[in-house]
């Protein structure tokens, strides 16, 4: 977490505070783009929510944009066009998707699967376990 004033530490937070139910837009991760029923977006909660906000997360180019903080998004722009070996780009790919959704303090564990390129572009499988349970993106 950044701070403004990084010489003053954080407040601690107790271990036993509870986390509020996560709520979100739902999206449609074939589409992009977020879902809508009589003009107004489709909100859901629980492991429904937290898979639309890591599918958000690893789309969103980490640093890119100032509406987001630092810690949001995903790095895997930083693999196009680095001379690295395949193996090499798959683990860091790996590492990016990892760091980029154990932001999140509703996703407990990450674990990437199937990651291979087809050409120049990735697929990997994502799946994370939630406070809600297990989920899965497909990248």
């Amino acid at each position: 977490m950044r701070q403004l004033f990084p010489i003053y530490p954080p407040a601690a937070v107790p271990e036993t505070a509870q986390l509020s139910l996560y709520t979100d837009v739902q999206w449609d991760p074939d589409s992009g783009t977020p879902v809508f029923s009589g003009g107004e977006p489709v909100i859901v909660s629980g492991r429904e929510a937290v898979t639309s906000w890591a599918w958000r997360a690893i789309q969103t180019a980490r640093y890119q944009w100032s509406v987001f903080s630092w810690d949001y998004g995903c790095e895997l722009e930083a693999l196009v066009g680095q001379p690295y070996s395949a193996d090499t780009k798959l683990a860091e790919a790996t590492r990016y998707v990892r760091e980029a959704l154990l932001v999140s303090p509703y996703i407990t564990d990450v674990q990437v699967e199937d990651a291979a390129f087809d050409g120049s572009t990735l697929h990997l499988t994502c799946k994370f376990t939630s406070i809600y349970g297990k989920g899965v993106v497909y990248v």
